[in-house]
């Protein structure tokens, strides 16, 4: 896909913005110290229960066999990119490494906010850098051809349903199902137990949160945020027809309280039985299977399901990328080569259960028998989906930007979070869809300009 000046330079409103920032969290010491030197890390991390498990066994382990201290700094994921935006703007050194996205590095890279991984590759043979799936180092790797971050974890999207309650109905779920055919089974599959929904669909505010899901909804049925000419299209027929959907299935048949439901929500609703199918990230599958879950053995995934194009799963994945100022790179390395490496697989599969390893980010994962055998419900459908994502071309036009779930522009996290909240608003009845997409427009059309 051609890039357009999106990829050469951020506008002056958005590089205004990151130097307040910037000024803002060297004026406020941004919460603590700057990086440390010798043998201590700082890292700063999103509170995935993935990361949790992480932040449990380093110290046990790579402290114990390195002698190289972590210090972690844990958040939820809207209230760490803020954090992270901050620091690595700042260029402040105060953490070393930080959990970022396929979506952050392109343009943190563009900014020489990051540190190039290549060397440090180059140097550790038992890292494996061609085991990682070729997807995911494609979406690490910017535009000067240097890899930036490595995955810790990688997701696509699927569709998640309980196969008895849909065997007690006597409904079956297609393999590659229709948005369409997703719709009926709702319906019939809504009040199947008592305080069972027919499906949970994000309808919390934020660009990761509602925006991403329905963003795939958008591409499959024909739509698109921008023209390859950056022309705004949220009132396009197509985004209309998409985003009505999405809304009209969500009040029909999802969950209570869907304005203030993300995917920590949906993924509790499916867990305790009060959603019948579920929409979302193929990583949420480990948490599903774990061995203390009430739901382990009773869930059927099947790819996204579609409308116009072949496929609709997203491709995403927290990484772990180092700040450019950071001064303890070697001792960086070390752990981010020990959190993504196949023996920290092993011992998450040993210590926790291997249905909670970190997977979605090397091929070798998917070749252990002993992952194949407790993920077996999941781990073919999640390689799949992540196979099959196109982020350079996720629907039936060109894009001028990539990104599935998002558009991959600094101006996306502003943009996406306030079309959030207007969607958000119509899921709660508060206003129409068209009235929610009117002022979406005019928020998008105030990007797009910039680009033109």
């Amino acid at each position: 896909m051609p890039v357009r000046k999106s990829r050469r330079a951020i506008p002056t409103r958005v590089a205004t913005a990151v130097a307040t920032a910037a000024l803002l969290a060297a004026c406020s010491g941004a919460g603590g110290s700057n990086s440390s030197g010798g043998d201590t890390l700082n890292v700063l991390m999103v509170n995935n229960p993935q990361m949790m498990e992480l932040q449990k066994l380093t110290a046990s382990h790579f402290t114990k066999d390195t002698g190289i201290q972590v210090r972690f700094t844990v958040l939820p994921e809207n209230d760490v990119r803020d954090k992270i935006s901050q620091d690595f703007a700042n260029q402040a050194g105060q953490y070393d490494i930080a959990t970022i996205s396929n979506y952050e590095v392109p343009i943190y890279a563009r900014n020489n906010w990051l540190h190039p991984l290549d060397g440090l590759v180059a140097k550790d043979s038992a890292f494996d850098q061609k085991d990682i799936l070729e997807p995911l180092t494609r979406s690490l790797t910017a535009a000067d051809g240097k890899l930036y971050a490595e995955p810790f974890y990688g997701e696509s999207s699927f569709l998640m349903y309980r196969k008895d309650v849909f065997a007690e109905k006597g409904l079956r779920m297609p393999e590659r199902p229709t948005w369409q055919q997703v719709a009926d089974l709702a319906a019939k599959a809504d009040g199947a137990r008592p305080g069972m929904k027919g499906i949970c669909l994000r309808g919390l505010p934020g660009w990761g949160e509602v925006i991403a899901p329905l963003t795939t909804v958008v591409n499959t049925m024909g739509g698109t945020w921008f023209t390859k000419d950056w022309q705004a299209q949220l009132t396009s027929p197509e985004f209309k027809k998409a985003t009505s959907f999405y809304v009209d299935l969500v009040r029909a048949h999802g969950e209570a309280g869907a304005p203030q439901a993300g995917y920590a929500e949906c993924l509790n609703n499916l867990t305790q039985g009060k959603s019948a199918m579920w929409y979302d990230a193929t990583a949420a599958a480990g948490s599903l299977e774990a061995k203390d879950s009430p739901v382990k053995g009773k869930i059927g995934y099947v790819r996204a399901p579609v409308d116009r194009t072949e496929s609709s799963g997203w491709l995403y994945t927290w990484a772990w990328g180092i700040q450019k100022a950071a001064k303890n790179t070697d001792n960086a390395w070390k752990f981010i080569s020990w959190a993504s490496g196949k023996k920290y697989e092993e011992l998450v599969g040993k210590e926790i259960g291997w249905a909670n390893v970190p997977a979605g980010k090397r091929t070798s994962t998917y070749q252990n028998p002993a992952y194949v055998k407790e993920a077996q419900a999941f781990s073919a459908v999640t390689l799949d989906a992540i196979g099959s994502a196109r982020p350079d071309n996720p629907g039936v036009q060109e894009r001028p930007a990539p990104g599935i779930q998002f558009v991959g522009i600094p101006e996306f996290t502003d943009l996406g979070t306030k079309v959030a909240h207007e969607i958000s608003s119509a899921i709660a009845g508060h206003q129409s869809v068209d009235e929610a997409l009117r002022k979406s427009q005019t928020f998008a059309e105030n990007v797009g300009k910039e680009y033109r």
